[in-house]
Formats: structure tokens, C-alpha cells, sequence
């Protein structure tokens, strides 16, 4: 029986889907991938404006950030097409809502066993600026509603609190242009101090599987297809 979470086997799946897309859409997958990250992540806690969480989205597509991870504890995330612009199809999205459960809590502690230290987008006694975020581990910024700012359990549980510069009357930026912020001032710093940053081999061949599928119609049908041709040559 052929393992099917294999590496090979992926490999080979993902040459096979290769065949039916064209070559310009590959070479767009391939440079694109080179700067997709997982070392960097973002997490929204019950963003319910739809545009604001769509922007936010499109911000991290555009950046590289493959994960963006929803905490629904009040509120259940909801898409705008027009302001999202297709970001959803080329990254991951990880949702938190159950009903009657601690949402936050349970996404934190799930982002701190995959390596992540989490850093709340808040003004506080002990924060420090964007600028000045270490990168040398893998960073969660996680970001709350415009008016009420992140929950009480969230920022017991972070490890850290990061800020953007301001310097006028207003006391926040939009949620959407903190998170654009945010992540171009992350982005240039993670790539100007040659932090190794980028998706390892097989996370590549996973990621442009994903995208290869999400690119040809009826892609079951071709993976079964695909299966059906290898079992044949393995009896031959």
C-alpha cells in the first residue's frame, strides 16, 4: 500500500498535477513560494468587521504569511470578496469557535507548542516597538477589535506586547492598517538579518500541491486517476 503522506509520494503527485498548468502559473508558484513563512503568523481575536479581517487577510497574502489564525469567541469571522481580492485561496486560515469553550486560550497555547512566542499589539509598560520585535524565534502578533482591544486573557497569555509608532491625536490605528504596518516592518526586518524564515522541502512540495489543486478543476478525479496509474505500474 502506497503512503500516501509520504514525500515521495507527494513529490510525484505534484509533478503529475504540474503537467496540467501552465508554465508562466508555475513559475509564479515557484517565486512565490520561495518567500512564503511560517516563522511569522497572525492572530485576530474577535476581528467582526468583515472588511477589516479581509484586509488583514490580503495584507498577509501580499507579505508571505502562509497561516492566519481566528479566535471567535463573541464574534464569527466573516469573508468580504471585494476587499479580500482571492487571498483566502493561496493561505491557511485556523479557526477557534467553539461555542462555550475559551478560544483564546486554546488557540495561544496551541500556537506555543508549535514554537511561537506570542506578542500582543497593545500599548503597555513593557512593550516595545515594531521596529524592535526580535525575530530569532517564530513570532505571533496577535491583534484585537478596534475599540475594545485584545481580551484579558490574551494579554495575561502573551509573552510579550509590541506597538506601532504614532504621533498624533488619534489613539489607534484602523485594525487593517495596523496589521499592514505591523507586518511590513516585520517583513523587511526578517529578511534583512538573514533569519532562516522559509518553508522547509517538504512544506514547499505541500504548500504548491495545495495551490496546483486549488488551480485545475475536478482535482479528486485527478489524484485518483493518478493512483490508479501507479498501482497499475507497480503490478507490471
Amino acid at each position: 500500500m502506497k503512503d500516501l503522506s509520504s514525500l515521495d509520494y507527494k513529490s510525484a503527485l505534484l509533478t503529475y498535477f504540474q503537467s496540467f498548468i501552465t508554465t508562466a502559473k508555475l513559475e509564479k508558484f515557484e517565486r512565490i513560494a520561495k518567500n512564503r513563512t511560517r516563522h511569522v503568523t497572525v492572530v485576530l481575536e474577535d476581528v467582526y468587521q468583515a472588511h477589516n479581517a479581509s484586509a488583514v487577510l490580503r495584507s498577509c497574502e501580499c507579505f508571505g504569511i502562509q497561516d492566519i489564525y481566528f479566535i471567535e469567541n463573541r464574534y464569527e469571522y466573516q469573508i468580504s470578496p471585494d476587499v479580500a481580492l482571492g487571498s483566502t485561496k493561496w493561505i491557511d486560515i485556523y479557526r477557534y469557535n467553539e461555542p462555550e469553550f475559551d478560544n483564546t486560550t486554546a488557540c495561544i497555547n496551541d500556537l506555543k507548542n508549535k514554537g511561537y512566542k506570542i506578542y500582543a499589539t497593545t500599548p503597555h509598560t513593557d512593550d516595545c516597538m515594531i521596529n524592535d520585535l526580535p525575530l530569532d524565534h517564530k513570532v505571533a502578533l496577535l491583534f484585537g477589535t478596534e475599540l475594545e482591544g485584545l481580551s484579558e486573557t490574551a494579554l495575561k497569555l502573551a509573552d510579550g506586547y509590541v506597538r506601532i509608532p504614532m504621533y498624533g491625536f488619534t489613539e489607534s490605528y484602523n485594525i487593517s492598517v495596523s496589521a499592514a504596518l505591523s507586518l511590513f516592518s516585520v517583513s523587511e526586518n526578517l529578511r534583512s538579518q538573514q533569519i532562516d524564515f522559509r518553508l522547509s522541502a517538504e512544506e514547499l512540495v505541500d504548500l504548491k500541491l495545495n495551490w496546483c489543486r486549488k488551480s485545475v478543476k475536478t482535482p479528486d478525479l485527478h489524484e485518483k486517476h493518478f493512483l490508479n496509474d501507479l498501482y497499475a505500474t507497480e503490478e507490471k
